[in-house]
């Protein structure tokens, strides 16, 4: 009994310590604190002078790892919701599923949440294992088993200017692999949204994800049906505008996660020139993003859906309809079976809508149209819009340049390339711009007029 016992101590003795995260030096991780937001350095100041931990944590982090540059910051801390507010001039609690501070300075605002414990039995799911409410807090290394992804558990401390790291994100980021923190299964029953994140991710980073994490994705796709669809158009808008959006599409299209997105992506490709069109709106969607240009969501769905609303314009064309009512009536019917997957805000399907009904107008260059067409708020966007059909082929080079060339220059050269135009002899591309047209007379009439309108 003395024996074992003795046995039992030493082997307390020797037994390894419990392992901790790892403490990255600013030398290892090479993140510069020149490039953090001062913002998010200045909430993690005042919380810790109240006695708070706070660490900027999350893609920020991330991306300055990475060497890119970080769309926004986030803080986290051990100060509750209520504890955080009073503390900075303008800040407001936020979300009921996962409730948290926004924290703004001027145009930059600073998410700021609680540290999250792991989840249990008896939080608030649907029927599928989707969390709906998680406002339960905990202790920072609590929060970092709750993070989705290993390189997204990373907290990055401006104080000392150390990284944190319990699940050895930094490695995985090194080799560029997307690996899921716990059972992927589980995570993704918790939150679907995990399966759009991780191919984002190895498309934004040129990476792999990890054969375990990706396994469960194509048997689970079906759970995004039960994401709501305000949360599925955030999430399209990420991938769409994280600089290599065409590899997303093809990787959701090969891991079935599609369908709950854009349910027309499929058909769109698989017309003619449909996948060379996209192709070319998403190249240069991925090129302004590198270049660090803001992106227009409206005009990105307008061209993701393009294919989808002329064959219904042709089609309705060929059926006798007329030109606008019928784009308005092809417009509607695509933008009714989009929305009811993908919750488009009102705002973007009406611009989308100016952009399509201004392709029309294009097509002849007439004086007084043209000034009522330069006017138009959506009028640049239209002429990018029409470059983009002009290089797909559906649509003359040389007349789109010449819109490009109007819509770059200033008004004096406005008005000499319009007049130039009215100059020109009318031909089939093009009507009369600035000379009204002739009346043809009424052939004279036999015997008395009547006085009634209707000429009865």
């Amino acid at each position: 009994m003395i024996t074992e016992t003795i046995r039992k101590f030493v082997g307390r003795l020797f037994a390894p310590a419990p392992k901790g995260p790892l403490r990255i030096t600013r030398d290892k991780h090479g993140i510069d604190r020149r490039n953090v937001s001062r913002h998010a350095i200045k909430v993690c100041e005042v919380l810790r002078q109240h006695g708070y931990e706070a660490y900027i944590v999350g893609g920020a982090v991330r991306d300055l790892i990475v060497g890119l540059e970080p769309k926004d910051f986030d803080v986290a801390t051990n100060a509750t919701p209520e504890q955080i507010r009073p503390l900075f001039r303008r800040a407001r609690i936020i979300g009921r599923r996962f409730q948290l501070v926004h924290v703004v300075f001027g145009q930059e605002i600073i998410e700021t949440s609680t540290f999250r414990a792991p989840a249990s039995e008896d939080q608030e799911t649907d029927e599928h294992g989707r969390i709906l409410r998680d406002n339960v807090f905990g202790s920072q290394e609590e929060d970092a088993k709750r993070r989705d992804f290993t390189m997204n558990a990373l907290y990055y401390d401006p104080h000392n200017e150390e990284v944190i790291d319990y699940h050895d994100g930094v490695a995985d980021l090194k080799k560029r692999q997307i690996r899921i923190i716990g059972d992927p299964v589980k995570r993704y029953r918790e939150d679907p949204v995990r399966m759009l994140r991780a191919v984002r991710f190895a498309a934004k980073l040129n990476g792999a994800i990890d054969p375990a994490t990706r396994q469960p994705i194509q048997t689970m796709a079906d759970l995004i049906e039960n994401v709501p669809a305000s949360r599925l158009f955030d999430e399209m808008l990420k991938l769409l505008t994280c600089g290599h959006a065409m590899d997303c599409l093809r990787q959701l299209r090969a891991d079935g996660l599609h369908k709950g997105l854009l349910p027309l992506l499929d058909v769109v490709l698989e017309q003619p020139g449909g996948e060379h069109f996209v192709e070319l709106a998403l190249e240069r969607t991925d090129a302004r993003v590198r270049a660090g240009k803001t992106i227009s969501p409206s005009f990105l769905f307008a061209a993701l859906l393009w294919q989808q609303v002329d064959v219904r314009w042709k089609q309705l064309r060929a059926q006798g309809e007329h030109t606008i009512p019928a784009l308005s009536s092809a417009a509607d019917s695509v933008l009714d079976e989009q929305t009811e997957k993908l919750a488009i805000q009102r705002r973007f399907s009406s611009d989308m809508r100016e952009i399509w009904f201004m392709q029309p107008r294009f097509e002849r260059r007439m004086g007084k149209t043209i000034y009522r067409m330069i006017e138009q708020p959506r009028f640049r966007a239209a002429c990018d819009f029409l470059q983009l059909r002009a290089a797909a082929g559906e649509f003359d080079s040389v007349l789109a340049q010449w819109w490009m060339d109007l819509a770059n220059a200033d008004d004096v050269t406005r008005a000499d390339m319009i007049e130039e135009i009215a100059r020109q002899p009318r031909d089939a591309g093009d009507a009369p711009s600035s000379s009204p047209a002739r009346r043809r007379r009424r052939p004279r009439r036999s015997g008395p007029r009547s006085s009634s309108p209707s000429g009865d």
